[in-house]
């Protein structure tokens, strides 16, 4: 079929080689993607009224599809601010203290506490619960601060955060954009974020298990003797578009500062002291009933998950069932914590935890809002709505037409395809955000699947793999990776160099079994 571009097209084209440029250089993309989306809706309309509205349009249309991400992020962010204040945060990790006794089983111990923490909270309060109470421990026990952090950021901000399979925003975006079922999305991320992280994994043990020493309380007296200063840039390129990655990951909650607010580096570092000095976690029995109420809960709800998935015994959730769940066990779990907290104010104590919660939302991913506006106003399937061309109009489809004219002249290889796209989500993760490329990857996959006779929901499943495990805390040194080096006392820069082989080396063997398995 010929396809006919038109100058809209080449414009909308033009805007994503911008904001690709933009990624690469480490600045914030808000700006180009904005200006793009003038421009493409002002060319296709011919009206300037029409441009100008997009750019409210493609951010309202981005905001409708994607807010029930910012509530479950609120819920969660507004129950963990309630666990904090009875101290069951830090009780939840406590038990495994008893079981890191040598280098092994702390590297062991380490890499499953942070990935279910991550997998069930994300990396958010990951890094500071892990950080106060198991690294010490790990130290104690002979790991290498190198490996310690090492093993947190391959294991949280990258295996946990890049599947994202409990709360599911990663797999929500790239499926609304690529215009697939998000579960499919999921369960492929899935398989390929355990793939690309327990190859990270075997690889870094491998590497750093020579640095580790006999078990020893001088190593946890030298470790935490050693100068704090590690070298961290004060105002490091935390202007990187999105912001995602570093607020949810480098703050606790108290700091919920943007990457785009600059200064990252030294609000996760002090983030980092801060928590290390904090008193030990209360032994009150509402601490600890909470402490174990918790984590049944949601382990109750995996259960169910795996029963409605695998079984006839219970019926399966559909759609955004699961998501919605999340955030319903977080709220009523809130509202129980505040209870118990302050019984005389907990209505109010709980209403101030959910507006701190959507604070700390909106702080984290509204800048998602007008970059994912840019990638629908490209899709078929949202652009009718950004253009303001009433319900019943069809569309323009950019960035499928760009697509399938690129493809009429070469010839489909899902090696190349996949390989394309895994390197497209890398480079999108150069702003240092986990998030701000998945609209970008997702719509490529839902355009080049078809083409190239793949799954869309497989490249977009890649492409997620690429953006989060680059900008999401693993690869790049201006990301939430800054917390963890602060945590584990380690230069950031080196920690950034160190995790680049492993994971690189996972992601590559994902993406080749994605190829030929999905």
């Amino acid at each position: 079929m010929d396809i006919h571009l038109s100058a809209a097209h080449w414009i909308y084209l033009a805007g994503i080689v911008v904001i690709l440029i933009t990624m690469a250089l480490r600045k914030n993309i808000v700006v180009p993607a904005v200006i793009a989306t003038l421009l493409t809706a002002w060319v296709f309309s011919g009206s300037i009224v029409t441009g100008l509205s997009s750019i409210f349009n493609a951010s309202l249309v981005a905001a409708q599809e994607l807010f029930n991400i910012f509530l479950i992020i609120a819920f969660i962010t507004a129950m963990l601010g309630a666990l904090r204040e009875m101290g069951a945060d830090k009780l939840m990790v406590t038990p495994f203290r008893r079981v890191m006794r040598a280098g092994t089983s702390s590297f062991i111990t380490l890499a499953i506490v942070t990935y279910v923490i991550s997998l069930f909270f994300w990396p958010t309060p990951a890094v500071p619960l892990v950080g106060a109470v198991l690294i010490p421990v790990a130290i104690r026990a002979g790991l290498s601060p190198l490996s310690v952090g090492m093993v947190i950021a391959i294991a949280g901000q990258g295996m946990a955060l890049s599947s994202d399979y409990i709360i599911k925003v990663a797999p929500g975006i790239s499926a609304t954009a690529a215009g697939v079922d998000p579960d499919g999305v999921a369960d492929k991320a899935l398989v390929l974020s355990l793939i690309t992280g327990i190859a990270a994994l075997l690889i870094t043990y491998v590497m750093q298990r020579r640095t580790w020493r006999k078990p020893s309380a001088d190593l946890l007296v030298a470790w935490e003797n050693k100068a704090d200063k590690l070298g961290l840039p004060e105002d490091g390129p935390g202007s990187g578009a999105g912001g995602t990655g570093s607020a949810r990951d480098g703050g606790d909650g108290r700091t919920p500062v943007p990457t785009g607010s600059g200064g990252t580096s030294a609000t996760a570092t002090l983030v980092a002291a801060d928590t290390l000095t904090e008193p030990a976690p209360s032994n009150s029995l509402a601490a600890k009933i909470f402490a174990t109420l918790v984590p049944a809960a949601y382990l109750a709800f995996i259960v169910y998950l795996l029963l409605g998935k695998f079984t006839s015994l219970v019926p399966p959730l559909q759609g955004g069932d699961a998501a919605g769940i999340v955030g319903g066990i977080a709220a009523i779990l809130l509202f129980a914590a505040c209870l118990t907290n302050d019984k005389r104010d907990c209505l109010e104590s709980s209403s101030t935890h959910i507006i701190d919660g959507l604070v700390f939302a909106f702080k984290a991913m509204g800048v998602v809002l007008p970059i994912a506006g840019f990638f629908f106003i490209g899709s078929g399937d949202f652009s009718a709505r950004v253009l303001g061309m009433g319900a019943d109009a069809t569309g323009p489809a950019f960035l499928f037409d760009l697509i399938s004219a690129a493809m009429a002249h070469v010839t489909p290889s899902p090696f190349v395809l996949g390989f394309g796209v895994l390197f497209v989500g890398i480079v999108a993760g150069l702003d240092g955000s986990g998030f701000s490329g998945l609209p970008l990857t997702g719509s490529l996959a839902g355009a080049l699947g078809p083409a190239a006779n793949m799954d869309p929901a497989t490249l977009a499943a890649i492409g997620q793999m690429g953006n989060i495990w680059s900008g999401g805390g693993t690869l790049v040194a201006w990301s939430s990776l800054i917390a963890v080096a602060g945590f584990a006392r380690v230069p950031v820069l080196t920690l950034a160099r160190k995790c680049f082989l492993p994971v690189m080396a996972g992601l590559v063997l994902s993406t080749v079994f994605a190829i030929l398995v999905f």
